[in-house]
């Protein structure tokens, strides 16, 4: 097709110019679940070039420097981006998108869609052979966030065999090249426009093959074994937070990259502190008369304990703050503060002196001689109108 007789990528999306990233995905996704092939068998020859248009619309526009040079110089401008002759699905670059468009895995969609392998794959995979990632939980006490801590997790996780050294073949023979796919680990299948890649059913996409396999892990190149390793959990550490040990997942095979290792930390919780960001938070019980007359109280810092003067006159709820006894940032730096609330306790059980004192007290107080009665009280007089 002619590119004067191309449609405007935005009109094929139905999408407008300022449309944002997160649009057009959602509007490629709707279109292209419509009008894919397998949808629509009774005009596939039509769906297959809508699919095809809608494609190469969402290369474009999924693209913000694509998209800006479109938006300069139209279909022109980006058609260096494309094979000679236009769009081929080679030229799509966006395979790793599919898994957000159409929901799930990569692999998944395309095999729901009859197409594993169409769009190269490779790109969306991780590197073949590559060991898998492991994970691994370990928990800490919460004063250990202030100071780092160390664990000893142990793993058991496929290892490079040690009597054939990861060929999987038996010591003194060799691997042979597959004879089904060349060697290329994938054999070519064609439906439709699309060129699908399928692994090799024979050597299982490695291109070669064992005649007599090692007898320690029978071909596989691998063997089971139990790792112990030392995890250093850093200052200022999260609940939640994982810490990835490179290179401590599973062995790759045949000189592939090896996995990593993903450790999950879990804090447990502390009896006095609630933890907000840096800063810790602690509720701290006064007396009544403590509070009206001040005082100094005595109260826990994961430094061991500290004493807090109380001013008189002062509030149930007051905040104050005990600068630098908090929590270090997870990647360096000064602490963060306690933040103490002190809350002021009625006594519940009153021996007759005491409550003597109270009613004296009460007879020679006015109602609203505390600050905060005093507020309520007013704002009581101005939404009754009264003086």
């Amino acid at each position: 097709m002619p590119v004067t007789e191309k449609r405007d990528y935005y009109e094929v999306l139905g999408v407008g110019k300022t449309a944002s990233a997160d649009e057009v995905k959602k509007a490629y996704r709707t279109l292209a679940l419509k009008h894919h092939p397998d949808r629509n068998p009774e005009r596939r020859k039509e769906a297959e070039e809508k699919f095809k248009e809608l494609s190469e619309a969402y290369e474009v526009l999924s693209d913000a420097q694509k998209r800006a040079t479109y938006n300069q110089h139209g279909h022109a401008g980006v058609s260096g981006a494309f094979h000679e002759g236009g769009f081929q699905w080679s030229d799509f670059t966006h395979a790793q998108d599919l898994s957000d468009i159409f929901g799930g895995g990569l692999d998944d969609l395309l095999a729901q869609f009859g197409l594993s392998g169409a769009f190269g794959g490779s790109r969306a995979r991780r590197e073949e052979g590559a060991g898998a990632d492991l994970g691994y939980q370990v928990e800490v006490e919460f004063r250990e966030v202030l100071t780092g801590a160390e664990r000893t997790v142990t793993v058991r996780r496929p290892e490079v065999c040690s009597t054939c050294h990861g060929e999987g073949a038996k010591p003194g023979t060799r691997r042979s090249s597959c004879t089904q796919c060349g060697g290329r680990g994938q054999v070519r299948v064609q439906q439709g426009f699309f060129v699908m890649a399928a692994t090799c059913p024979r050597c299982r996409g490695e291109g070669t093959f064992v005649a007599q396999p090692c007898p320690a892990c029978r071909g596989e190149g691998r063997t089971e074994a139990e790792q112990t390793i030392r995890v250093k959990i850093p200052p200022g550490v999260d609940d939640g937070v994982r810490l990835r040990l490179g290179g401590e997942g599973e062995a790759g095979v045949r000189g592939a990259p090896r996995g990593d290792l993903y450790v999950m930390v879990r804090v447990r919780p502390h009896e006095f502190f609630q933890r907000h960001g840096q800063d810790l938070v602690c509720e701290v019980p006064i007396t009544m008369p403590t509070a009206a007359l001040g005082g100094e109280v005595e109260l826990p810092t994961l430094d061991g304990k500290a004493h807090l003067k109380i001013p008189a006159g002062t509030q149930s709820g007051k905040v104050f703050r005990l600068r630098g006894k908090g929590l270090p940032p997870l990647r360096g730096g000064g602490r963060g503060d306690q933040l103490v609330q002190v809350l002021v306790e009625t006594p519940t059980h009153l021996t007759p002196a005491q409550r003597k004192l109270l009613e004296e007290f009460a007879r020679i107080s006015h109602q609203d001689d505390t600050p905060q009665r005093r507020a309520f009280l007013e704002r009581m007089r101005r939404w009754f109108g009264t003086s």
